[in-house]
């Protein structure tokens, strides 16, 4: 098994918080104001995102770290705000993966980081501007809520 420099174990565990982070918040939504798009639509790529990271972590036989952020995250009093911050925390994603780049030169994670990035700025980004646009008003997604669990 190879083996990580530092630097690179703390740029997965910074993403996999940063994941960890976006999933909570976007559950703690969903909890709030109900099976509304885009929340539940991206709650389920966060989950997606998170798997991801993990494989890594394992491939490299790092600990998973448990998520840290159910009863730490902001609570909004509106979906308009929780759409609006949702733009704020999907222009710091990139921002996040652009700096984690130079962590590594190897491909998987780069390919990884990328392919999150991608999709925080092709479609999170997008729906959640969209949201904040119509004020917040989102459709319903027709599926039910699984409660709190996850990653």
């Amino acid at each position: 098994m190879e083996t990580l420099r530092e630097g690179e174990v703390r740029a997965l565990l910074e993403a996999l918080d940063d994941e960890y982070q976006a999933w909570t918040t976007y559950g703690h939504v969903i909890a709030d104001f109900g099976e509304v798009r885009p929340f539940t639509n991206i709650h389920e790529a966060e989950a997606r995102h998170i798997a991801a990271l993990r494989t890594l972590f394992e491939r490299y036989g790092v600990p998973v770290p448990e998520n840290p952020w159910p009863g730490r995250v902001p609570r909004y009093p509106s979906l308009a705000e929780a759409c609006a911050v949702g733009v704020a925390a999907e222009i710091a994603n990139a921002a996040l993966y652009d700096r984690l780049f130079a962590a590594t030169q190897r491909p998987n994670i780069l390919a990884d980081f990328g392919n999150l990035r991608e999709a925080s700025q092709a479609r999170h980004l997008g729906a959640l501007r969209h949201c904040a646009l119509r004020g917040g008003i989102g459709g319903r997604s027709g599926r039910r809520h699984r409660g709190g669990r996850g990653p």
